[in-house]
């Protein structure tokens, strides 16, 4: 794969439980990229009423209205699948994202090799310094603006 020449995705999910069928996805934020340009941009949050753990509501900060919002979780991952057609995906956390896209088809791969940055728990801050970013509320933000400064 071919970060500067290649169409694919770059996604961030947020969800309340680790394991698909105990959790809702909250807000699924994904980026599409060909090459380096950003050609669309995938925001969907679940409607603030349908959220079961209300904490969720106020780390997503639900006043953003650049959001689509739907009613059920599992519209939130049917529009995704639709949306992200058969390109790959670059995964911000591999541990429970892999849950939630286990009926894809498409590749899936964490980002961060990519980057020359191994994946631990202070990985987003290690990639916040290497590339000297701004800190962002979008992880799929972060990661894009760091591609862009590694190539």
């Amino acid at each position: 794969m071919n970060l500067e020449k290649d169409k694919y995705i770059i996604v961030e999910i947020i969800p309340t439980s680790l394991k698909k069928e105990n959790g809702q996805v909250v807000e699924l934020t994904a980026l599409k990229v060909d090459g380096l340009k950003l050609i669309d941009r995938f925001n969907y949050r679940l409607n603030k009423d349908n959220v079961s753990i209300k904490e969720f509501t106020d780390m997503c900060s639900y006043d953003d209205d650049k959001f689509t919002y739907l009613d059920q979780s599992s519209d939130i991952l049917n529009e995704f699948k639709n949306w992200v057609e058969d390109l790959p995906i670059f995964i911000i956390d591999n541990t429970y994202t892999l849950n939630y896209f286990d009926d894809l088809d498409n590749k899936l791969e964490l980002v961060f090799p990519y980057l020359d940055l191994d994946f631990n728990g202070n990985v987003i801050q290690e990639m916040i310094d290497k590339y000297k970013l701004e800190a962002s509320n979008y992880m799929v933000d972060l990661v894009y603006e760091a591609i862009i400064r590694h190539f």
